[in-house]
C-alpha cells in the first residue's frame, strides 16, 4: 500500500496538480497570498495526458487495434505544442522583472530560438529567463528525438507491412486482392500486364497480400509511375482476419490466390493455397475467387472456387497434344495472351441460351442459333472495334502480310472474346444475311474441283485423323469405348476413351523385365506398328492421367493411337531400350526435385543439359521439353555459332526493352512447339476476371472436358491433292460447308537449305535462313542440296519471311563472313557427327538392340517451324502444312443430307 502511495506522489502529473492547485486553496484563507503568481499554463501537460487517455479509451470502445501510428503522431504533436506554450508563457512572465515582452514577442523569440536562427533582436535580460530558455532547450533535445525515433520506427514498419486500404476508398474505387506466398518479379509483371491489358480495368487497384517482405526488385517495380498509384503491397497473411480487413477483402471485386511453383514440396504449397482459399471464402463468401493449384489430386478441396486452374492437368494435356497436333502448346499460349492488332475473326463455339454453362465447340452446321446465344470466336482485333454493327458500312481495311501472324510476335491481339447476338435480329437465318451485307466478303468462292476420282470430299476427310506414321493394323476387336474404370484422383473428369477389352498383364508392361509372354527386354518384342511417344518423368504421378487421356480419347481414330512409353530411369541405355530409334516424339517433363534453386533461373539447369545431350546424340528426335522459367527457352538446342539464333536473340532483347512479356516467342524452339513452360498459362486465371469462359474453352480444346455435342481439336496434313485448293480461305469454306470442320490455324515447317556461295539465289536464301532451327553446325552437312530448289519455292519462302528482314534491319558485311565460316564448319563437323552416330550404334549393338532406322532418324534436314493463328484467307497453302481443326462431335448426325 505504501509503495502505491509513493508511486502516485512521485508522478510528475501529481506534482503539477499540487503546484497549480494548492496555492489557490491557500489564497482563499490567507489574503496576502492571493497576489502570489501561479503557473497555470503548466496545466497544458495535464491536458495532454488526459487527451491521450481519452483517445485510448475511444479506440478501445470501437475495437480499433491498428492505431499505433495515429497515437504516436498525436503524442508528438501535443508534446511540441506543450513545449512551445510553456516556453512562451514562462518567458513572458519572468520578463516582467526586466524588459517586459508581450506574448507575441515571446512567441517570436520561441520560434527563433527553436529554429536555431537567433536573430538577436529579442533577448531575455535577466538570469531567470535565460535559465528557463536553457532548460526548455535541453528538454526539447531530449524529448523530441525520442518521439521522432518512435514515429520513424512505426513508419518504417508500416511501409514494410504496406499499411491499410482505407474503407473510404472502397466507396469510390474498385480493387482486387492478390494472395501469394512470395512475390517474384516475373509473376508480378505477368499479372499486371495481363490484368491491365483490358481497357475496362484501367481504373482498378491491385492489393497484393503477401506474408514476406518486398525484395529490392519488387520495390523498384512498384515505384514505377505506371504501377505506383494502382498497386498497393500489404504484408500479411490471408489466414488472419486482421490482414483481410486491412485489404478490405469483403469489398473487393475478386481475389486471386496463386501457388508458388518453386517449392520443393508441391503438395505443401497446395496445402497453403487450400487454407488461403478456405479463409477467404469464410471471410468474404460473396467475393469472386480465382485459385491456382499445382497437383491434380488437390483440386477437389477448392471446388467451391469460381475459377480454378490446375497446373498439372493443363501441363500434361498440352504436352500430349503436342505429340499429335504439333505446337499445340505454342498455339494455346499465344491464344490466351492479350496484345494488339488488326485482323478478322473466326467463330469456334457457342453457348446456348438454354444451358448457360455448357460451351459447345463447333456444334456442327445443323445447330440453329437463338437470339440469346453467346458466340465465341478467335479475334485478332481490339475488343472495342469487334462488335457487329448494322447499317454501318465498313471501309475496306488493308491486311498485313499473310505470314505476319506467325506466333503474333507480340503485336497481334490473340484473345478469345464473346459476341452476344442482339435479340432484335430474331431467330431467323435472314439475320445472318443482313449482317453479312454490311461486311466485305473475305473468302473467294471455291471453284469447281477437278474430276479426279482420287479427289473426292469423302476420301479427303474420311481419314482426317490418320497418323502420318505407319497405321495401326492390330485387331480392332480388342478395343472398346468406355470410361476409365479407375480414376486416379478425386475430381478427375471422366472422358470417353478407347479401352482394351482384355486387360494386359502387368508383367508385360515393364520393358526392363522379361516375362512368360515375351522374351526380350526391348520394345520391339511388342511388335508395335505405330511409332512411340516416350515420356521422361522423375516419378509416376496422378497427373500422367491427363497426358494419356487426350491421346486415348474416343474421338481419335484407332489407327491414330500411338504406344506410350513411360521412362522413369536416368540411364541413357534405358532410353535406347525403350525404342527411341523409332519414336515419334519424346516428352521431357520438368522434375519436381529440381524446380527450386538458390539462384534464379537455375532450376532448369539439369533438364536443359539432359535435353541438349539427347539433341546432340539424336538430332532427328522430336523432343518436347517442359521448363520452369520461360526465360530459359533460349538455351534449348543451343549453339554458340548459330547466326540465326543470335539474330533472333537481338529481336528478343528489343522486345524485352519495350516491356513485352512475350519476348520468348522469338525463340525458334518455342515457335516450333518443342519447349513449353506452364508459367505461360498463368494468364488464363488473370483474364477470367473479364472473360469467365477462358478456362472452360481451353479445357475443351485440350480434351480435359467433354460436353455433349461439343467438338474437339485435331489436325489434318496438306498433301499434294489438297494443294489445288490454293488458299486457306478456300480450305476454310470447303471444310465448313462439306464436313462441318472449323480450321483455326496452320502449323508450317519449312526446310532450310544452305546453298553454295556462287549460287545466284544465295542472296535470297540469306533472308530465309534466319528461320533455320537452332541446330549445331555439324547438322548442316546434310542441309546442302544436291540440286537447286525451284524459284517458286524460294519466292514463297521469301514472302512468308519478309517480316523478319524488316524487324532485323539491314544485313551487314559480317553476315556473309559468318555464312562462309558456317560452310567451312560443315566440313569440319562431319567427322564429329559420324563419330557420335557410330558411338550410339555400337552401344545399341552391345545391348543387343537393332540399329535399323537409326541412320534415317539422324539424317534430318535442318528446318524451322511456326504456327499461324487464324491466318488471312489469302494465305497460300504449302505441302505438308498441318491445319488445326475443331471437328464436330462424330456422334452428331448431319441431318442436312
Amino acid at each position: 500500500m505504501d509503495g502505491n502511495i509513493w508511486q502516485q506522489v512521485l508522478q510528475i502529473a501529481f506534482l503539477l496538480e499540487m503546484i497549480n492547485t494548492v496555492p489557490f486553496v491557500i489564497g482563499i484563507f490567507d489574503h496576502p497570498l492571493q497576489n502570489l503568481f501561479i503557473p497555470v499554463f503548466l496545466n497544458c501537460w495535464l491536458a495532454k495526458r488526459a487527451l491521450e487517455s481519452m483517445v485510448n479509451d475511444f479506440h478501445r470502445a470501437i475495437h480499433r487495434t491498428q492505431s499505433a501510428m495515429f497515437n504516436q503522431l498525436l503524442i508528438l504533436i501535443s508534446t511540441i505544442i506543450c513545449l512551445i506554450f510553456t516556453f512562451i508563457c514562462g518567458v513572458e512572465h519572468l520578463q516582467r522583472a526586466g524588459k517586459k515582452l508581450s506574448v507575441f514577442d515571446s512567441f517570436y523569440f520561441c520560434i527563433v530560438t527553436f529554429s536555431t536562427v537567433g536573430f538577436g533582436d529579442v533577448l531575455p535580460d535577466i538570469w531567470p529567463s535565460k535559465l528557463l530558455v536553457v532548460i526548455m532547450i535541453c528538454v526539447a533535445l531530449i524529448v523530441l528525438p525520442i518521439q521522432f525515433e518512435e514515429l520513424a520506427y512505426l513508419w518504417m514498419e508500416r511501409q514494410k507491412s504496406g499499411g491499410d486500404y482505407s474503407k473510404q476508398r472502397t466507396e469510390t474505387e474498385r480493387h482486387v486482392v492478390l494472395c501469394v506466398s512470395s512475390v517474384k518479379i516475373d509473376l508480378l509483371m505477368d499479372f499486371l500486364n495481363e490484368f491491365y491489358a483490358h481497357p475496362r480495368l484501367q481504373e482498378y487497384y491491385v492489393i497484393i497480400l503477401c506474408p514476406a517482405e518486398q525484395d529490392a526488385a519488387v520495390r523498384r517495380v512498384l515505384r514505377i509511375p505506371m504501377w505506383s498509384h494502382r498497386v498497393i503491397y500489404l504484408q500479411g497473411s490471408a489466414l488472419k482476419d486482421q490482414d483481410l480487413v486491412r485489404a478490405k477483402l469483403d469489398n473487393a471485386e475478386a481475389c486471386f490466390i496463386l501457388t508458388c511453383r518453386c517449392e520443393e514440396d508441391r503438395n505443401a504449397a497446395d496445402y497453403q493455397t487450400i487454407l488461403r482459399a478456405w479463409a477467404v471464402k469464410d471471410f468474404a463468401p460473396s467475393c469472386t475467387l480465382f485459385v491456382q493449384i499445382l497437383k491434380a489430386e488437390n483440386k477437389f478441396h477448392v471446388k467451391f472456387a469460381d475459377h480454378i486452374v490446375c497446373e498439372e492437368e493443363f501441363k500434361y494435356a498440352m504436352l500430349a497434344l503436342n505429340c499429335i497436333c504439333p505446337a499445340t502448346s505454342t498455339f494455346i499460349t499465344l491464344l490466351v495472351h492479350t496484345s494488339q492488332g488488326l485482323y478478322g475473326i473466326c467463330l469456334i463455339g457457342v453457348c446456348p441460351d438454354d444451358t448457360k454453362k455448357n460451351i459447345l465447340l463447333n456444334p456442327g452446321p445443323e445447330h440453329i442459333m437463338k437470339p440469346l446465344d453467346v458466340c465465341f470466336y478467335i479475334s485478332l482485333t481490339k475488343e472495342e472495334n469487334s462488335c457487329f454493327k448494322r447499317g454501318c458500312k465498313n471501309s475496306p481495311k488493308t491486311q498485313p502480310p499473310t505470314s505476319s501472324a506467325i506466333t503474333s510476335m507480340g503485336t497481334v491481339a490473340i484473345d478469345l472474346q464473346e459476341l452476344s447476338i442482339p435479340s432484335s435480329l430474331g431467330p431467323s437465318l435472314s439475320a445472318e444475311t443482313n449482317i453479312s451485307e454490311t461486311r466485305k466478303p473475305n473468302m473467294v468462292p471455291v471453284l469447281e474441283l477437278p474430276d479426279s476420282p482420287s479427289f473426292q470430299t469423302a476420301n479427303m476427310f474420311s481419314d482426317q485423323s490418320k497418323n502420318p506414321y505407319q497405321p495401326y493394323t492390330g485387331d480392332e476387336e480388342t478395343l472398346d469405348n468406355g470410361y476409365p474404370p479407375d480414376l486416379p484422383y478425386i475430381g478427375s473428369s471422366p472422358i470417353l476413351c478407347h479401352l482394351r477389352k482384355k486387360k494386359t498383364p502387368k508383367c508385360c508392361m515393364q520393358l526392363e523385365k522379361t516375362c512368360n509372354h515375351k522374351d526380350e527386354e526391348d520394345v520391339k518384342a511388342y511388335s508395335l506398328k505405330n511409332k512411340l511417344i516416350i515420356v521422361s518423368a522423375e516419378t509416376t504421378r496422378n497427373g500422367l492421367y491427363n497426358f494419356i487421356l487426350p491421346l486415348r480419347a474416343s474421338y481419335r481414330s484407332e489407327n491414330e493411337l500411338c504406344p506410350i512409353v513411360l521412362l522413369l530411369e536416368h540411364d541413357l541405355d534405358d532410353l535406347l531400350r525403350c525404342g527411341v530409334s523409332f519414336a515419334a516424339s519424346m516428352v521431357v517433363v520438368d522434375k519436381e526435385s529440381t524446380m527450386s534453386a538458390e539462384e534464379d533461373y537455375m532450376a532448369d539447369a539439369k533438364t536443359i543439359i539432359n535435353v541438349q545431350t539427347l539433341f546432340r546424340l539424336l538430332s532427328g528426335l522430336n523432343i518436347i521439353t517442359e521448363l520452369t522459367h520461360p526465360a530459359n527457352m533460349r538455351f534449348m538446342q543451343f549453339s554458340a555459332k548459330d547466326c540465326h539464333s543470335l539474330a533472333f536473340s537481338k529481336l528478343e532483347k528489343k522486345e524485352r526493352e519495350k516491356g513485352s512479356n512475350l519476348s520468348f516467342i522469338f525463340r525458334l524452339p518455342f515457335a516450333a512447339g518443342r519447349v513449353f513452360s506452364i508459367g505461360m498459362l498463368d494468364t488464363l486465371l488473370y483474364q477470367c476476371f473479364v472473360k469467365d469462359y477462358m478456362i472452360t474453352i481451353t479445357r475443351l480444346l485440350l480434351g480435359l472436358e467433354s460436353t455433349p455435342k461439343s467438338g474437339f481439336l485435331c489436325s489434318m496434313s496438306i498433301t499434294e491433292e489438297e494443294l489445288c485448293i490454293e488458299t486457306y480461305g478456300r480450305l476454310y469454306e470447303m471444310l465448313s460447308s462439306t464436313v462441318g470442320d472449323i480450321p483455326i490455324g496452320i502449323y508450317r515447317t519449312e526446310s532450310q537449305m544452305l546453298e553454295p556461295p556462287e549460287t545466284p539465289l544465295s542472296q535470297m536464301s540469306d533472308k530465309v535462313s534466319v528461320f533455320e532451327e537452332g541446330k549445331d553446325p555439324e547438322e548442316q552437312d546434310e542441309a546442302i542440296p544436291c540440286e537447286l530448289p525451284d524459284i517458286q519455292t524460294h519466292s514463297l519462302r521469301r514472302r512468308s519471311m519478309q517480316w523478319a528482314s524488316n524487324l532485323l534491319g539491314p544485313w551487314h558485311a559480317e553476315r556473309d563472313a559468318d555464312r562462309l565460316s558456317q560452310q567451312r564448319g560443315v566440313l569440319l563437323s562431319c567427322s564429329e557427327r559420324l563419330e557420335l552416330t557410330e558411338l550410339v550404334k555400337k552401344r545399341m549393338k552391345n545391348l543387343g538392340l537393332s540399329t535399323h532406322g537409326f541412320d534415317r532418324m539422324n539424317n534430318n534436314q535442318s528446318s524451322h517451324s511456326y504456327a499461324l493463328i487464324n491466318p488471312s484467307p489469302d494465305t497460300k497453302l504449302e505441302l505438308n502444312d498441318i491445319v488445326y481443326i475443331i471437328r464436330k462431335d462424330p456422334l452428331i448426325k448431319d441431318e442436312r443430307y
